[in-house]
């Protein structure tokens, strides 16, 4: 019997690259070292539990750094966040996963509902205050960027 050939696209300086295998990239002799660098985790696990889950003033959870981008979880459960926040040197992007906010900003309000993506540019103040459809826990990845962004996708 004949194996099907596998078809692997591999993403160079942003162009694809397609390359037939005759087998799957999976059939190998295992990983060796570093098998730790394939993480998955569950961001709703008891562990992953940030210093602003009833605090309006508390942190985020950091979960991944870098030079130009940071990732943060945040559960938001009980308090608006009383105060306005100025990123100075990073933009922010954030995902909500769980939950509902209404973002108040200088550039106007939106209401961020699970699926939702929201893009604050650098210097613009914002907070987050709690709306009718938020829950006991609000969550959400924010990734802090501080290089320049250009938005490439196309209006819908």
């Amino acid at each position: 019997m004949s194996k099907t050939p596998t078809r692997e696209v591999i993403t160079i300086d942003g162009k694809n690259v397609v390359l037939q295998r005759d087998s799957s990239p999976m059939v190998n002799g295992g990983v060796l070292e570093n098998a730790e660098a394939l993480r998955l985790f569950n961001i709703f696990e008891e562990k992953f539990q940030p210093s602003n889950k009833g605090l309006a003033d508390g942190k985020p959870l950091r979960m991944y750094d870098a030079k130009t981008v940071k990732i943060d979880l945040s559960k938001r459960s009980k308090e608006d966040m009383g105060f306005w926040h100025r990123n100075s040197d990073a933009h922010e992007i954030i995902f909500c996963v769980k939950g509902a906010l209404r973002w108040e900003t200088e550039m106007g309000v939106r209401v961020m509902k699970p699926g939702d993506m929201l893009f604050i540019p650098r210097g613009i103040a914002h907070r987050s205050t709690l709306c009718e459809e938020s829950e006991a826990e609000n969550v959400l990845v924010e990734l802090k960027i501080s290089e320049e962004l250009t938005y490439v996708a196309e209006d819908k």
